[in-house]
């Protein structure tokens, strides 16, 4: 098989998923709203079930769930009617999901469930099948036929299934309110959870907290520099309070002009009102302001009290980019 074949069978693939996918927007209708609003309502967790390929989809749809806000609990449906029903509880509501609607894994689970008394959905792409029938409400995942040639191995019909999965998650979340402060809560690890919830204060570290007084001379001020590696020290008075700042590239800049430097002391070359930030800022705005004016540290106050330096290095350690 040439490469062109392969590029396009692999074109062929996702433009006949893209096609079903897009389709699915003519099956969005008051049973997807009531679903909806049943699992906003309920005082239960979600269960979604499902076999084969179908429940592969249902476990990553209850892992996008329960990191929206929405608690969710994958049973495998074979499992399910030898001993595992136990995972349902009284008030839980269960999403069945399955292409055709009539395995007969499907048929033994689905009277189970009712008699129960759970409110019982049907994610299926055959409306008609016994799974259809016999739910409160159908989820439409219907397509016309597999990206397979063979018609045979679920590809359009499990991309489907996962859509609408999503389209469940995000219309939970945004009725829920689900916040960044939520998405951090949920997903603490990480460099999206890190950008939610990381603070400056998080990554100072308190043995390394440069500083020298404003009457220190030159040397003093390059062993600190040196010594603590953030290529900056602070210049503080007696009660800690930040008076300036002075940089590496204040100390080259201070060569190249001064052919004696021994009378020089830290507050004649300090930058006086440098940058700085709360310790409470978070870490990714600490970022966005080092990159808005091309500095790689900054000064981390408590009010008017200097607590040390952050460097933009130990922003980016922690995998937080932009």
């Amino acid at each position: 098989m040439h490469s062109q074949e392969i590029i396009k069978i692999a074109k062929n693939t996702i433009t006949a998923e893209a096609e079903a996918i897009s389709n699915l927007v003519n099956f969005i209708d008051d049973d997807f709203v009531k679903t909806i609003e049943e699992i906003y309502k309920s005082k239960g967790r979600l269960i979604i079930t499902g076999i084969g390929k179908s429940a592969n989809i249902g476990n990553k749809i209850v892992a996008t769930l329960n990191s929206t806000g929405t608690p969710a609990v994958f049973m495998h449906a074979a499992d399910a009617i030898h001993g595992d029903l136990g995972i349902v509880q009284k008030d839980d509501i269960v999403i069945c999901i399955s292409k055709s609607g009539n395995t007969p894994e499907i048929k033994s689970l689905v009277p189970i469930i009712n008699n129960a008394g759970n409110t019982l959905i049907a994610m299926v792409s055959n409306a008609n099948s016994y799974l259809a029938n016999h739910s409160k409400y159908v989820l439409k995942a219907t397509v016309e036929k597999e990206a397979c040639p063979n018609n045979l191995a679920p590809t359009s019909s499990t991309t489907a299934q996962l859509v609408i999965g999503d389209a469940i998650a995000v219309c939970l979340l945004q009725l829920k309110g689900f916040s960044n402060s939520d998405f951090a809560k949920y997903h603490p690890g990480g460099s999206l959870g890190k950008k939610l919830y990381l603070k400056v204060s998080d990554l100072l570290k308190s043995t390394k907290m440069p500083s020298v007084k404003p009457n220190d001379c030159i040397k003093t001020v390059i062993i600190e520099i040196s010594e603590k590696r953030f290529g900056a020290t602070a210049v503080i008075n007696l009660e800690n309070e930040l008076l300036g700042i002075i940089t590496d590239g204040d100390i080259r800049r201070m060569l190249e002009k001064s052919l004696d430097i021994t009378k020089i002391i830290a507050s004649n070359i300090m930058t006086i009102n440098p940058k700085t930030v709360e310790k409470n800022t978070m870490a990714i705005d600490a970022l966005n302001i080092m990159e808005t004016n091309k500095i790689t540290q900054l000064t981390v106050v408590d009010d008017k009290t200097y607590i040390g330096i952050i460097h933009l290095h130990d922003i980016l350690n922690e995998g937080i980019v932009q």
